[in-house]
């Protein structure tokens, strides 16, 4: 038998929850043998730098590694490029700070089917010990590039934006209104 049986008990939990994630995001990039400096300069901000394929998390800010010597960095958002400002001054010597909020989407899954229903899109081994929590990587995702990173009781995925392409979030939506129907 393929599906339930009739009268068996099945789980109420849902087989993923998906959630926008508004955070602004930038992307650093130590300059030329300036990765310690930018380091240490992170360090004083209280956040760590993690090596090539793996996030941290501190003072409620994501810091993804999936390139050498590049970072991104989610935070909660903030006035349009204060957070972008703070770091290009900050940084001024040892890192190029990129506002990258206009141009990825991040959203965070979470479910036990999450893994599964990545996996058939994906060129990734997400089996749990393989990919840990606290990985990340860069991929494809049904032919689309995406940032997937394993946290403790989720997923985050930073995909392309569609915001310059007029996109908008409409919460609301109604199956009168995708059929055309007008309602009273």
């Amino acid at each position: 038998m393929s599906g339930p049986e009739s009268g068996a008990a099945t789980d109420p939990a849902p087989g993923i929850t998906c959630a926008s994630l508004p955070a602004d995001i930038i992307e650093l990039a130590a300059l030329r043998e300036r990765t310690q400096v930018l380091k240490a300069l992170a360090a004083r901000r209280g956040l760590a730098l993690p090596s090539a394929g793996w996030i941290t998390a501190a003072r409620e800010t994501l810091v993804l590694c999936v390139r050498p010597e590049r970072w991104l960095l989610l935070t909660a958002p903030n006035p349009p490029s204060a957070a972008l400002a703070g770091w290009r001054t900050a940084g001024a010597g040892c890192a190029a700070a990129i506002e990258l909020s206009s141009a990825l989407t991040a959203l965070y899954l979470a479910g036990p089917a999450v893994p599964e229903v990545l996996a058939r899109g994906c060129r990734l081994d997400l089996h749990p010990q393989v990919f840990l929590p606290g990985s990340a990587a860069a991929t494809y995702l049904a032919q689309v590039p995406v940032m997937l990173a394993a946290l403790p009781a989720g997923w985050l995925l930073l995909g392309a934006s569609a915001r310059a392409f007029g996109f908008v979030s409409h919460p609301s939506v109604t199956l009168a209104a995708l059929s055309g129907e007008r309602t009273p």
